[in-house]
């Protein structure tokens, strides 16, 4: 568990502002990581130690907190959190740092706000590197109404659906504005058809684990993508495959070679 927290700025966009770091080496290729619902920049990338992996070989790392996280302006109106809006923020950060082009990472949700911004400004991103989310991108990842009751409840003692209780309990532990991410959930699960996922021509890594009952297989996604390749993260379940050393190893091979 890495603790040291990097500076974090802000910038403006679509009427809020927004939170991220740019730490590593500033001469180095740019990689843009963009977190999972309920987390943040500093709990995805940070304490997990990505940070640290990447920079110490040589990425120039950028990490956004999406609207309604971490320290980014928090709207309770579920139209403002759309994926393709969340999308737009991360390659916003991108032109306000004055960046071209970047690799861009993305865990859980932030795979399906890397693949949006994939699709839609496929000049600026390099390559992709998906993680805990699989084919669940294009049939859906289940239902996902009784996480929002979940944060809405008085208290997590009030909250008997499993998967709620996991993600009302992680919301407490961050601090979280529950409104917010129940506004989140409701219109952050927009779906991508096979026929757009062919779209994505530019290299991918797509990693799941073994034991994540969320995200979907990463090799049947892999197979709708022209340039893609599948991993699989030994023994890891949805929360502990982010920080995996089979997946950090993967992600630093892929990235040497499409460098």
């Amino acid at each position: 568990m890495h603790l040291n927290a990097p500076a974090f700025s802000s910038f403006q966009h679509d009427g809020l502002k927004l939170s991220f770091f740019d730490e590593g080496d500033p001469a180095g290729d740019p990689i843009l990581l963009i977190h999972g619902f309920a987390s943040s920049a500093l709990v995805n990338w940070v304490h997990p130690g990505w940070l640290k992996t990447l920079g110490d070989a040589g990425y120039r790392v950028i990490a956004i907190d999406n609207r309604g996280h971490g320290q980014s302006d928090k709207p309770h109106e579920p139209s403002r959190y759309h994926v393709p809006l969340m999308a737009a923020d991360a390659v916003a950060l991108l032109d306000h740092l004055g960046i071209p082009e970047a690799h861009v990472m993305g865990y859980s949700m932030g795979a399906r706000i890397t693949t949006f911004a994939a699709l839609a400004f496929p000049h600026r991103i390099r390559t992709i590197i998906l993680g805990g989310l699989g084919i669940g991108m294009v049939t859906g990842v289940g239902d996902w109404d009784p996480i929002a009751d979940a944060l809405l409840a008085p208290s997590l003692e009030d909250v008997a659906h499993e998967r709620g209780r996991m993600f009302r309990a992680f919301a407490d532990q961050t601090k979280s504005d529950r409104l917010a991410l129940a506004a989140c959930i409701r219109t952050s699960r927009d779906l991508l058809s096979a026929e757009d996922m062919g779209k994505i021509d530019m290299p991918a890594l797509i990693g799941v684990g073994t034991k994540d009952d969320i995200a979907g297989s990463a090799q049947e996604l892999a197979m709708l993508m022209p340039h893609a390749e599948a991993l699989d993260i030994p023994n890891r379940d949805h929360m502990l495959a982010v920080g995996d050393r089979v997946f950090k190893k993967a992600a630093l091979e892929f990235l040497h070679k499409h460098s």
